[in-house]
């Protein structure tokens, strides 16, 4: 391959990797994201947005804002209508980790949660439950277990993921578990 055509094709490749909908240019528009209104809404990291259950209509004016995945915490049996089609005729991907109740906030699900997104790189996510309780115990489960936190350090950040009313629940599963260490 002779120079010129190689440095075309490279410069082609970067092209179609900058322009691609997951490049880091593609983050949401953080301002839009909040004017869309879905309760209990925090923003991590610059591209993930935890919140409450956002409605039919927030989700495509989620996607407006440039969302492009969700995932959510809640299991069917608490939803009246369809998440996943609605997310998917919006264009944003759908994603879920049923967390039903304090049976589901375990360990297996924080790290199925961090692992999915570490393997959204950066592109711009909505993570919700109900309320955003859910949230906030499975970030607290991941700040004690996988990043040392204290057990008041990782309270603290639930709250900032949403973590309310379930704070006494998510103590007793956080001492269980820095117990069991």
């Amino acid at each position: 391959m002779n120079r010129p055509k190689s440095l075309l094709i490279v410069a082609s490749l970067l092209t179609l990797l900058f322009a691609s909908p997951g490049f880091a240019q593609g983050a949401a528009d953080p301002q839009a994201v909040e004017e869309v209104g879905v309760a209990n809404l925090s923003v991590h990291d610059d591209s993930v947005y935890a919140s409450a259950q956002p409605s039919p209509e927030q989700v495509q004016q989620l996607a407006d804002a440039g969302i492009r995945h969700i995932i959510n915490l809640r299991p069917e049996s608490e939803q009246d209508w369809d998440e996943k089609s609605a997310a998917e005729a919006a264009g944003i991907v759908y994603h879920a980790i049923p967390v039903a109740g304090r049976a589901d906030l375990t360990l297996e699900n924080a790290a199925a949660l961090d692992d999915l997104l570490a393997s959204l790189q950066g592109q711009p996510v909505l993570v919700h439950c109900a309320s955003s309780n859910r949230v906030g115990g499975l970030r607290a489960i991941t700040a004690l277990t996988k990043n040392g936190s204290s057990l008041e350090e990782a309270l603290a950040e639930g709250r900032q993921w949403g973590l309310t009313g379930m704070e006494p629940t998510v103590r007793e599963v956080l001492e269980e578990l820095a117990a069991g260490q």
